[in-house]
């Protein structure tokens, strides 16, 4: 019987306990494990390992989490998640525009920690498509349906008519599904690097693309906010 390959995933955490708990959590899950207490030897360790997916926390006894998310950026697209304890909305947009996958709050539930870890992965596994996508591929996720050659989005079969620019929106999000976005990224992606970071305009073209496209715009289901970060479109289902 051929050996299942298993994910390696780094744990960067200075607190020995939870530091103990995820490794011990993760080993269960069949993952192969790597722990770290700092900054210095987490570099160390992401280099000479190369991790299929890193959870960081981001107050280290010697660096601060953000560094080491900077410098992970500048050679690997490695999915980092952040779990910190920092809980403001600014904290989380700077750790998601500086290259940071997703971000947990603690206290964390397992529950949602493994799921956002698979979501990691598979984000990974499919980013070579994911690079395509946006010249051919086709996104489907409960009835919703992006074809990027056509340019035509549907839901259930129906167009949905879209403005140009919500389009855009919504065609950017579906390339990055499963994925936070940050309003500034949004911004940056779509209006280039001058343009004015007013979260406004997103604001209303999310309102008009919500009432076009979800059957209750309060209770979406393809688009989802992260109040004061960005959004997120639910992840594409599997084939």
């Amino acid at each position: 019987m051929a050996q299942t390959i298993r994910n390696k995933i780094l744990v960067i955490e200075d607190d020995p306990g939870i530091n103990a708990f995820l490794r011990t959590t993760l080993t269960a899950e069949n993952y192969d494990v790597l722990t770290v207490l700092d900054g210095k030897n987490a570099l160390q360790v992401i280099a000479s390992h190369c991790p299929d997916c890193i959870l960081l926390d981001l107050g280290l006894p010697d660096m601060d989490g953000s560094e080491i998310i900077r410098s992970v950026r500048g050679w690997t697209q490695t999915p980092i998640i952040v779990i910190s304890a920092r809980s403001m909305e600014n904290d989380k947009a700077a750790a998601l525009d500086q290259g940071a996958d997703d971000y947990i709050t603690k206290p964390f539930g397992v529950v949602e920690l493994l799921a956002r870890i698979r979501a990691a992965l598979r984000h990974t596994c499919t980013m070579a498509e994911k690079d395509e996508i946006g010249l051919t591929g086709v996104y489907r996720v409960y009835g919703l349906e992006i074809n990027y050659r056509k340019h035509r989005v549907t839901v259930n079969g129906e167009d949905i008519r879209l403005t140009p620019n919500e389009y855009r929106i919504v065609a950017l999000l579906g390339k990055h599904a499963g994925r936070v976005m940050t309003y500034k990224a949004i911004l940056r992606e779509l209006w280039g690097p001058s343009a004015a970071m007013d979260n406004k305009i997103l604001r209303v073209h999310m309102a008009s693309i919500r009432r076009k496209m979800e059957v209750n715009p309060n209770e979406p289901q393809y688009i989802f906010t992260e109040v004061g970060v960005g959004y997120r479109m639910a992840e594409e289902e599997d084939e």
